[in-house]
C-alpha cells in the first residue's frame, strides 16, 4: 500500500455529548509530516474535543480518524506509542525532581533505565533545563514548568505531539520563549505537532497551517498569509454616540462591505485604508457625524476571525474563569 503524504487524516469526526451537546461536528484534517497545525478558536470552540479524540482518550461518535495509517479507535495502543500529549493541565509531580518525573513516565513506555536516563538529559538540554533536572519541581517557575511538560511528552520519542494551549496562564515574555522552544522540538526532532490556542498571536507564530474553529466546525483552513489576503482589504471601524449616525456612516459609498458589531458602531471594509481615510473624514464633517472612538485595522487574524464567525475572538476567551484563575495561581512566578 502507497504511503500516505499525511500523517493525520480525519473524515467526518463527530462528537455528540449526552443531552445532544455536539461538541465537534463533522471536522476533516490533512495534516502533513514535520508540520505545525494550528486549532484557533475560543473556549468551547471543540479544540480540546478533537484532541481528546485523535489522543485515544475519549472515542468519537463517529467518523474516523487515522494517525501513521492508525486508527484512532481500531488500533488505540499503536497510536498512544507514537504520540505524545501535554493537556492544558500540569501533570507533573512537584514532589519529584524534574529527572524522576521524565524517568517514571519513562518506565510507562518501558524504556530501559539507562536509555530513559540518557533521553531525559537530551531533552532539558533541549529546553534550557539541564540545571535544573536534579532540583524540585515544586522549585520550578511557571515556565519551567511548562518546558518540563514538554518533556515528559516527548520522553518515548513520539511521532506527533499534541500541544493542548500550551501557554495558558504564562505572562507575554514566557510565552513567547516557549514558543522557541517549541520551533526548536519541531526543527531538530522532526516532531509533526498539533496544538490548540485562542491566543492569534501564538497560532500566527507557530503555526504552519491554521484552521479556525468554531462551535465544533472547522470554519476556513490556510496558511496565516491565505487567511489574511482572503480579507481583500482594511477594516475602518468607528462607534458613534447614535444608532442613526452609525446608520449613515454606513452609507459612504466607495466601501466594499459594512457591519454592525454594535448599533451605535459601524465597520466598514475598504480596498485601502490609506487612501480612503481622508475621504471619510471629509464625509463625516460635511455629515456632522461624530465619532467617539476610531480604529483602521489591517488584515490580521483577529480581522479573519471576525470576518468568519462575526465577533472577536476576545469575546470569548472568558471560558472557564475558575480554572483559569486556579491555572494562574499555580503557575505565579
Amino acid at each position: 500500500m502507497e504511503e500516505s503524504e499525511y500523517i493525520l487524516e480525519t473524515e467526518n469526526l463527530v462528537k455528540t455529548y449526552p443531552g445532544g451537546i455536539k461538541a465537534v461536528q463533522g471536522i476533516n484534517l490533512r495534516i502533513k509530516k514535520g508540520q505545525i497545525y494550528g486549532f484557533l478558536g475560543p473556549n468551547g470552540a471543540g479544540k480540546s474535543t478533537t484532541i481528546k479524540m485523535l489522543s485515544t482518550s475519549i472515542k468519537p461518535t463517529s467518523g474516523t480518524a487515522k494517525i501513521m495509517g492508525y486508527d484512532i479507535v481500531k488500533d488505540s495502543m499503536n497510536v498512544r506509542r507514537i504520540i505524545g500529549v501535554v493537556p492544558q493541565d500540569l501533570t507533573t509531580d512537584e514532589d519529584l525532581k524534574g529527572i524522576e518525573n521524565i524517568q517514571m513516565v519513562a518506565r510507562f513506555y518501558d524504556i530501559p533505565a539507562r536509555e530513559a536516563r540518557k533521553r531525559a538529559e537530551e531533552l532539558l538540554a533541549l529546553v534550557d533545563l539541564s540545571d535544573f533536572g536534579n532540583k524540585y519541581v515544586s522549585s520550578y517557575s511557571g515556565g519551567m514548568r511548562k518546558r518540563l511538560e514538554l518533556v515528559v511528552g516527548l520522553v518515548h520519542n513520539p511521532k506527533v505531539l499534541f500541544l493542548d494551549e500550551p501557554t495558558l496562564g504564562l505572562d507575554v515574555q514566557t510565552r513567547a520563549k516557549m514558543w522557541d522552544y517549541i520551533k526548536k522540538i519541531r526543527d531538530e526532532l522532526g516532531v509533526t505537532i498539533i496544538l490548540t490556542s485562542h491566543y492569534l498571536e501564538e497560532v500566527d507564530s507557530l503555526a504552519d497551517i491554521i484552521s479556525i474553529i468554531d462551535h465544533g466546525k472547522i470554519i476556513v483552513t490556510g496558511t496565516s498569509d491565505e487567511l489574511k489576503s482572503n480579507l481583500k482589504g482594511d477594516i475602518i471601524q468607528i462607534e458613534f454616540a447614535t444608532e442613526a449616525e452609525a446608520k449613515k456612516f454606513g452609507e459612504y459609498e466607495n466601501k466594499i462591505d459594512v457591519s454592525y458589531p454594535k448599533e451605535t458602531e459601524a465597520r466598514l471594509k475598504v480596498k485601502d485604508a490609506d487612501y480612503e481615510l481622508p475621504e471619510i473624514m471629509k464625509y463625516l464633517v460635511n455629515n456632522n457625524i461624530k465619532p467617539l472612538k476610531f480604529s483602521v485595522h489591517k488584515p490580521s487574524l483577529d480581522q479573519v476571525f471576525l470576518e468568519y464567525t462575526g465577533r472577536e475572538i476576545r469575546e470569548e476567551e472568558g471560558g472557564d474563569v475558575r480554572k483559569m484563575a486556579m491555572n494562574m495561581r499555580r503557575l505565579r512566578r
